[in-house]
Parts: C-alpha cells; structure tokens; sequence
C-alpha cells in the first residue's frame, strides 16, 4: 500500500464519551465538537492549498500501458472500439482513463478523511433518473468504480472533467475557474449545511425536478430554462417502452432485439448453435439467481416477467470491452416489456490504491456502493456471479436499461450553463459523501473561506493538461500500430 493510502485510512484520535460510548446498533459515533475538532486538525496535516499541486511521479506507469492492461481481461474484438472512442478528444479520453487518473490521485494529498466514493465522478456521470415513486430526480449515475477512498479524490476528477469540457468549447481560463469554483464552492457549501442537519434529514435529501427547475430560474437565461425543461420531458419517455421500440423489431411474429452494427449483437448471431444454448441457459440463469438479491417485493414483480431474447451491448467509452448483457422481459403480453442490462463488474481501479473490497464479488460491492450514494436506485438493482460457458466465474451487476434517464450536454452549455449544472453536480456530491462518511470533519476541514476552492481550479487546469498529453500518447500509439482502434 502506498504512503498515500495509508494517510487515507487514518481515523481521528479523539476517542468517544458517554453516551456516544455506548454499544447502538452501529459504531459508536464520536460527539459533534470532537468530529469538527478532527477535521479541522486534518488541515495542519494536509494544509487546504496543498490540493492544488499536482506534478506527476517520475514513476508514473506509461498510460496506454495502463489502458492495455485494462483491455487484457476483457472482450478481445470491441477492445479496438474502445480506443477509438477514447482518441475521438481529450474528454472521451478522459472519461476512459479513470485508472490512469486513480493512480495519480494515490500520489496526492488528502484530509485523512474516507467516504465511499463514485470513483469516477466526471460530470457525465451526473444525470436525470427516475425514483421508484416516479419522480425525476439529479443524482451520481455510474457506479463501477465505487470504493471507500478519500473524499478529495471525486471532487478533483469532478473538477478535471469540467475544465476539459471548457476547453472543448472555447472557455477562457477565467470562465474555466468560474465553472470549476461554482462546483466546488458548492460542494463545501452544502457539506456545511449537512453538518448541521440531523442525519435521516440528511439521508432523505435529494436534488428533484423542483429544485432543478428553481435553479434554472435563479440561474439560467430564458433560453437555458427552456433547456431544462426540455431534457425533463425528454427524460421521462426514455424508458422500457421507448427503448423496446428502438432496440427491438418483429422477427417471425415475435419480438427480439435488432442488430446495430458494432453496438448490438443479438445472441442469434454471435455464437454457433451449441455454444449459444450454454450461453442462454447461463443468462436465463442470472436472472433467476439476481433475483436473490432484490427486496422480496421486487423479485415478486420479477417473476412476473419471462426473458423472451438477449443481446450482447457495447456501453460507454471506459466500459467498452466489458462484457455487458441487454435482456428483453415481457409481462401480461408483448406490448408489455422490461429491459434489463446485466454489466460485467471488474475490480475497481482504486482498489490498488485505497484497498480491496470488503464484499466477496465485485458485482455486490457495485450495488451496495449505488444504494449508499444515491438517493433513490432502481428497483431491479441487483447482482450476481455467472459461470460463463468458458468456465470462468464472472460477476455482474443488473439494472433497468433506462428508467426516465436524461444525460446533460456539456457542449451546448455555455458558461453561465455549465456553471449551474457544475453547482448541482457539487451539491449532489456532497450529498452522496454525506450519507457515507464524516460530513462534520470534512465541513469543519473545508472551512467557510475559498482556500479548497481555489486550490481545486489550480489543480484541475494542471490534471487536465496532464489528461491533454496522455491522450496524444494514445493518438500516437494508435498512428504507430502498437495499439488498433476503429470508430463506432
């Protein structure tokens, strides 16, 4: 274990008294003063304008060496569609290059202070979702990577991800500051605020469709409300209906998946006859056996659905290569349908550097990590480890294909946009680490002045320059032939 690591793991001195003592139903929790007492000690151990250095290690590992070792264990024949993906800009790139990014942040300083993190919390992975009450709501969406880490770590790659989108769409480096301190002054903000709630207060806390439409309001020109109003409507038909219609077709009076070159493979057509009837036995076999894992109401619904066909999906820019699953489910008729997405769950690419998983398969370490940080999870979340038909054991996570989801477009945003949405992705945040680690030392540690702030646009302009220079590695590994990629 790194130097780094190790500093993440340390816990305050301060040891409880009285009633704080006591045995409850979880850890004994130390008095309020004493976790601010802890934070703000935290600072002369790791001064607030520290975060804002980064020089990379002369030990830094090669990152397309990175990259290949990630590609080694996955879908050998998508793997040249993940480089392609990641050399189309510097923030494709970035958002495949979360391992590259975990093993520098490793090297950088932190509070001392854990929470369970997003692992990689760019601000694509902050989209619209819809609770299991049917509301709208803006929360963290990606998960694979989650991890208990240090709290610093999702702030700095949340920062990073907003200045490289800026320079993607011409943002001076002032504008760039402001979007990266309005994201960042809101996390801190809004971590104090937490700091004083009670904490089921804090746990029922959520960023709805109400409060996005007062933050368009408050924030956002006539034309950037309409905006928002749009991508709510938007986000409310993308769900199993709408991608029943656009992923399926009619094949011989019954439904299946339809092919889409380089993104959908129906199982029809990528395994010879015996080979695929392993491989759907195994995949009729995790849904059964997921089901475990769901609330016994939601395996009831469940089992109210029969899988009709499956397809092999590619999904994202960093996940392409993992072997991911799109299965159609139909209830009383076949108008009646429920698309699930059964995703490969590797180990997480913090796990070398903030420690192993306390979970015995990857793919219960991703959900328990969703349900802690979000404030609402899909009903049919769940996991379970598949004996493939080559034997190996693999482990997955398995979640509605899309439930009203809406993706922000960072580049339609201008600045006053982006600085908005930036606010909301900072407040979402906090609310997520909230719920998981010390919200009293780490408000205490950030303190009301801009210090963390300002610390974090250094950093993130001088991340993003890194992030810059390790895409032309990849451009020019893929013009010199060491590594194929194709476009898709």
């Amino acid at each position: 274990m790194t130097k780094r690591a190790k500093t993440a793991n340390a816990k305050p001195t301060a040891k409880p008294t009285g009633a704080a003592a006591k045995k409850g139903g979880g850890e004994p929790r130390l008095p309020a003063k004493d976790r601010a007492a802890a934070g703000r000690a935290a600072r002369a151990r790791t001064p607030r304008s520290a975060h804002g250095d980064f020089e990379p290690s002369a030990r830094r590992p090669d990152p397309v060496d990175v990259i290949e070792r990630q590609s080694a264990t996955r879908v050998q024949e998508l793997i040249p569609i993940r480089y392609g993906r990641m050399a189309q800009s510097p923030f494709r790139f970035y958002r495949g290059a979360a391992a590259i990014m975990a093993g520098d942040l490793a090297g950088t300083p932190d509070s001392g202070i854990r929470v369970q993190l997003c692992g990689d919390a760019h601000l694509l992975n902050f989209r619209l979702l819809g609770s299991p009450e049917r509301n709208l709501l803006f929360d963290i969406n990606d998960f694979d990577e989650t991890l208990p880490g240090p709290w610093e770590w999702d702030v700095k790659r949340l920062a990073t991800s907003l200045v490289i989108a800026g320079r993607e769409n011409g943002f001076s480096a002032q504008e760039r500051a402001g979007v990266v301190r309005s994201g960042v002054s809101a996390y801190r903000e809004q971590m104090r605020r937490f700091a004083g709630m009670n904490t089921l207060d804090v746990w029922y806390a959520k960023v709805d469709e109400t409060d996005l439409q007062a933050v368009a309001a408050d924030a956002l020109h006539t034309r950037g409300r309409k905006n928002v109003s749009e991508a709510l409507t938007k986000a409310r038909g993308r769900d199993s209906l709408q991608a029943f219609e656009k992923l399926t077709e009619v094949v011989d009076g019954e439904r299946r998946f339809a092919a889409a070159p380089q993104l959908i493979t129906p199982i029809s057509q990528l395994l010879p006859d015996r080979e695929r009837d392993g491989l759907e036995s195994e995949i009729h076999d995790l849904v059964e056996r997921y089901g475990r894992s769901l609330q016994s109401d939601r395996l009831h619904l469940l089992r109210q659905f029969s899988v009709v066909d499956m397809a092999r999906k590619v999904v994202g820019v960093g996940s392409v290569g993992m072997r991911c699953w799109v299965i159609l489910l139909l209830g009383r008729d076949d108008q009646d349908p429920l698309i699930l997405q059964a995703k490969e769950a590797g180990e997480s690419v913090l796990a070398a550097h903030a420690g192993a998983s306390e979970f015995a398969t990857e793919g219960e370490r991703v959900v328990a990590g969703q349900r802690v940080m979000q404030a609402a999870s899909d009903i049919f979340l769940g996991w379970h480890r598949m004996h493939g038909v080559d034997g190996r054991e693999r482990d997955f996570y398995v979640r509605q294909l899309r439930d009203w989801k809406g993706i922000a477009e960072p580049s339609r945003m201008v600045p006053r946009g982006m600085r908005a949405f930036a606010g909301l992705c900072g407040v979402t945040l906090a609310r997520a680490h909230a719920r998981s680690g010390d919200r009293i030392a780490i408000a205490a540690y950030l303190g009301r002045r801009e210090v963390f702030d300002d610390a974090l646009v250094r950093f993130a302009e001088s991340y993003a320059d890194q992030n810059e220079r390790d895409h032309r590695r990849l451009v020019e590994a893929i013009a010199s032939g060491r590594v194929s990629a194709v476009a898709a």
